[in-house]
């Protein structure tokens, strides 16, 4: 049980698939949270990538293709029922809820808690896109970072062409190395 949405949750999720059971690789985490950023429900899509690529390369006795499949749907399911019932079962208390200053302030405190926790998620992002491998750092990939993020702060360029940009110009890059 969480609090703080998909972003809380994702840094977790990383953490336990890298370091702590070492299913899948820190460039495989990062594709998969690239892979949820490009949708939404960022949060359905990183477990379900996560939980594909664990079975797909860690299960014995299924062929691979499968045992993905069986490892995603896993986790659409665990991912979805628990929260359908919590709201099922809590949506009646809501209202009586927030109206209580003690709860109030203990879901401030968790709030200030969780930006930590998103932060953190950021971090792991940042460290593991720009010192990719750690083989020093990936100059192209902090290149392209800068350019985006001055074209969209200071020359108010769009989101679509920037995201459309970003993706041929990282092709072309990928095709000349």
């Amino acid at each position: 049980m969480t609090f703080g949405g998909a972003y809380a949750v994702l840094g977790y999720i990383s953490q336990q698939a890298v370091v702590h059971y070492g299913w899948i690789s820190p460039e495989q985490m990062m594709d998969g949270l690239g892979l949820a950023e490009t949708t939404p429900g960022p949060l359905i899509m990183v477990n379900q990538f996560v939980a594909y690529l664990a079975a797909y390369l860690h299960v014995p006795g299924l062929q691979p293709a499968m045992a993905g499949a069986i490892g995603g749907l896993i986790a659409t399911w665990v991912t979805f029922v628990p929260s359908i019932i919590w709201i099922l079962i809590g949506a009646p208390y809501i209202e009586k809820i927030r109206g209580n200053v003690k709860l109030g302030s203990a879901l401030a405190a968790i709030t200030a808690a969780v930006v930590g926790v998103v932060l953190n998620l950021a971090v792991l992002f940042t460290h593991h896109t720009f010192l990719h491998d750690m083989n020093g750092v990936d100059w192209y990939a902090l290149t392209a970072s800068i350019i985006a993020f001055v074209g969209l702060i200071r020359y108010k360029w769009g989101m679509i062409p920037v995201i459309i940009g970003s993706a041929a110009a990282g092709y072309v890059w990928k095709m000349l190395i």
